[in-house]
């Protein structure tokens, strides 16, 4: 789900080429299918589907003699045939397998209704631009026999979807978003994607420049995204750092590492890690390698499948190696409200004064879907911003290298850990 020319298209059907011919770079740590495979490849309309899926599958349609010069090699192409009501439209290729069989690709449209979408099991089905929820669950139920693979490439034009709230709102092993914004396409010049912002209207500009869609009453942060990054930094040995950690099991477990400049005030998000399902010990692990002197500030809540405390879940990852604070992420006053957190966090964004390092793409995705239903924050797929908020509430915290082994712990952290 990315920004319009994205190369979006490109991916997919480079991917399908490889499924259907065996032909795998060695670089390639996705799936594979060792013998030949059935796939379908659609589009919105017949003729969309023949001037955007086909021709990139297959070479320009109108040129017959030119077939095998798109992602799919002349040399693997047995046998083709035509499509009957659309000029120069395919229905079916054949097309050789490494394994020496060979695989069958039919081109589908969303037009032609859920009915022509029943049928036989596939191993490979690629959705170019956003279908229909029930022909996304018919694509679907065609690969749950073969234990085969669905892809959607697309712009989310159409707002928040039934489709897209399955990749946003329901997480599942086997389900995965993958999100890219116009300044993660560095074929752009800086001047190319200013002036591709400023061509579209301000209501689609979201979906069309950032790949996000248009959620709820609107986003949290209305900051413009290449206001916020920078490009990463050693970080200077002046600038105070600290951990924010936010607990999760269904959820993800998130992990940000910040740096404070406290002589010109801005406050930076330097690293992340998320992962779910996965033990304290895991997480520890990927998060001490940051240094094991950097305070670690948590949220009051534990792990969403038991409901345990979050002093008892610190004591854990304190327990593994890392530097617990001793008390949960507050402000100076004690309080801890969300609205708050998320309000001082804009006005930072506002002023210049909260930067992330470009180098933080899952941190960015979430940054782009945060929004609000009804007036209200929606709590869902913000873990790397909470965690974010929490280093900010306990930056005081904040510290500019390893603590020195004749100096005393913080005062409660040695009775805390008992």
């Amino acid at each position: 789900m990315a920004a319009n020319r994205f190369g979006k298209t490109e991916c997919g059907g480079a991917e399908t080429a490889m499924h259907l011919t065996g032909r795998y770079p060695d670089w390639w740590t996705g799936k594979r299918f060792a013998d030949p495979v059935r796939a379908w490849a659609a589009g919105v309309t017949n003729e969309s589907t023949r001037d955007v899926v086909q021709a990139k599958l297959i070479g320009p349609p109108e040129r017959p003699h030119a077939w095998g010069t798109g992602l799919i090699p002349h040399d693997v192409i047995a046998s083709t045939f035509n499509s009957h009501g659309v000029a120069n439209a395919l229905d079916t290729v054949s097309l050789k397998h490494v394994s020496g069989g060979f695989s069958l690709l039919q081109f589908k449209s969303y037009e032609r209704g859920r009915e022509k979408w029943q049928g036989t099991g596939l191993e490979v089905v690629w959705f170019d631009e956003e279908p229909p929820l029930d022909i996304y669950l018919e694509g679907l139920t065609r690969t749950n026999e073969t234990g085969g693979i669905v892809f959607v490439t697309f712009t989310p034009l159409l707002g928040h979807t039934d489709v897209v709230k399955r990749f946003l709102e329901g997480a599942h092993a086997d389900r995965a978003l993958i999100g890219a914004s116009i300044f993660d396409a560095e074929h752009f010049s800086d001047a190319e994607r200013e002036r591709i912002i400023a061509s579209y209207p301000s209501h689609q500009r979201d979906a069309r420049v950032k790949g996000a869609p248009v959620l709820g009453t609107g986003h949290v942060f209305p900051v413009r995204e290449d206001a916020i990054t920078c490009a990463p930094f050693l970080v200077p040995a002046h600038f105070a750092q600290i951990n924010g950690l936010d607990f999760g099991w269904d959820h993800p477990f998130a992990a940000v590492n910040c740096a404070w400049d406290r002589d010109a005030d801005v406050f930076y998000v330097c690293r992340e890690y998320r992962e779910r399902e996965t033990t304290p010990l895991v997480h520890a692990a990927a998060v001490r390698p940051w240094g094991a002197w950097i305070s670690c500030a948590w949220p009051h809540d534990g792990l969403q499948h038991d409901k345990g405390s979050g002093e008892e879940l610190a004591r854990a990852y304190a327990a593994h190696g890392l530097a617990m604070l001793p008390e949960r992420a507050t402000f100076q006053d004690g309080t801890s409200g969300v609205e708050a957190g998320v309000l001082e966090m804009l006005e930072r964004m506002l002023t210049g004064r909260f930067k992330v390092f470009s180098s933080c793409g899952a941190w960015l995705e979430e940054f782009r879907l945060y929004h609000r239903e009804e007036g209200r924050i929606v709590k869902r797929n913000d873990d790397l911003i909470s965690a974010s908020r929490y280093a900010y509430m306990m930056r005081r915290f904040a510290s500019t290298g390893p603590r020195r082994s004749c100096e005393p712990p913080p005062r409660g952290l040695q009775d805390w850990m008992k």
